[in-house]
């Protein structure tokens, strides 16, 4: 945890300041949302149900769609690029996801190993409920041990509005993990809480209303997610089909909600690697929903792997059951090929690894898995 002595605490005072400030703009926000609401408070609370993402949320094409767990907290991200080459870091704004760099990526990946994460509490990774996940050391902390988890030293990073916040405390705290640093709309956090004035959607006003609690998300979600609408005005400019698929893809990404129960027989899943029918984002959705979970990778087999490897799957199914301690283990070969060949092991996620579903959890995992590799996007 940092330690670091430039992160400077506020007084008391300024603290009683900033909370007497939250209610009386919370005050002014809802005197000047109640009309709407008496007027028509059918249409203010719509929510529109999306059930599926949008395709530019699920394609591979911009990157590889994956996952690691830090602390017990799931980050996803697309990475994209030779991993050979130096790192560089995405860090999103508010409201926003990975796919904010989706005309980035493929331009930094011709000479980067390019990372896009979703930050905690946006698009596919964990949106833990306490406000105490939130704080800016526990969330610089996971940035630095998500760094270190793609094995290299330093990185370079390039951050818009919050996630340039989050960039010039990494360039403060640990300076020596970043060799450049790019800020996009956001100036140093000493100037940063330095809004302009007037009635723009993230004005000052707002920055005060948001530490209220309940109310900005009843706010942010009213009008099927208005707040979307105000934050993306430029996409919507010129109405493309694109652009239209931006703004359900932010949409769908910040109307997620955590629904779903875990089953929590322990289960292994079984696909062929070829399989022309089931996919392999299929399977990962699949294991949101389990607590305990391992996965077997057949490779060479189809629809069919009980049939078309057989010798395979029996012994992958006696390991499960606990019927034979022998374990297969995969050439050297598969594993560099691709990452379809790490898979073809038996993967032990289990409770170490990806709690899968955005769990609300206080527990912290102490020794940090390796990453994990899914190809496809996960809906809750």
């Amino acid at each position: 945890m940092i330690t670091n002595d430039k992160i400077v605490h506020v007084s008391v005072l300024e603290i009683v300041k900033l909370h007497l400030l939250s209610f009386v703009y919370g005050l002014c926000l809802i005197v000047k949302r109640f009309p709407k609401w008496v007027w028509n408070p059918k249409k203010f609370f719509m929510m529109q149900q999306r059930d599926k993402p949008p395709l530019c949320l699920v394609d591979n094409n911009l990157g590889t769609h994956s996952y690691v767990k830090i602390k017990g907290v799931k980050f996803h991200y697309v990475e994209a690029g030779n991993k050979n080459d130096p790192l560089i870091l995405l860090l999103h704004g508010f409201p926003d996801c990975w796919l904010s760099w989706r005309e980035q990526i493929p331009c930094l990946a011709q000479h980067y190993r390019v990372i896009a994460i979703d930050l905690k509490g946006f698009g596919d990774s964990d949106k833990p409920a306490a406000k105490s996940y939130y704080k800016i050391q526990i969330l610089i902390e996971e940035l630095k041990q998500f760094i270190l988890t793609f094995g290299v030293k330093q990185c370079s990073i390039i951050g818009h509005d919050l996630g340039g916040l989050l960039g010039w405390y990494m360039v403060a705290l640990y300076g020596d993990m970043i060799h450049k640093f790019i800020a996009i709309s956001c100036p140093h956090p000493n100037f940063y809480w330095n809004r302009t004035p007037g009635d723009s959607i993230f004005d000052l006003k707002w920055i005060h209303f948001s530490r209220l609690p309940f109310l900005p998300e009843i706010d942010a979600l009213k009008e099927d997610l208005s707040i979307i609408n105000d934050a993306f005005q430029h996409l919507q400019l010129n109405n493309t089909n694109s652009e239209k698929d931006y703004v359900e893809a932010y949409k769908y990404t910040f109307s997620r909600k955590d629904t779903c129960d875990q089953i929590s027989t322990k289960t292994l899943l079984i696909i062929g690697n070829m399989d022309p029918i089931v996919t392999i984002e299929s399977i990962v959705q699949s294991s949101e929903y389990i607590k305990n979970f391992n996965v077997k990778m057949i490779l060479g087999a189809q629809h069919f792997p009980h049939q078309q490897k057989p010798d395979v799957v029996n012994e992958a199914i006696k390991l499960f059951m606990g019927t034979t301690t022998h374990v297969e283990k995969p050439s050297s070969k598969n594993i560099m090929s691709s990452w379809l060949g790490s898979l073809s092991n038996t993967v032990k996620y289990g409770n170490h690894m990806f709690d899968a579903v955005h769990k609300k959890t206080s527990g912290v995992v102490n020794v940090l898995p390796n990453k994990v590799f899914y190809l496809g996007q996960t809906t809750s």
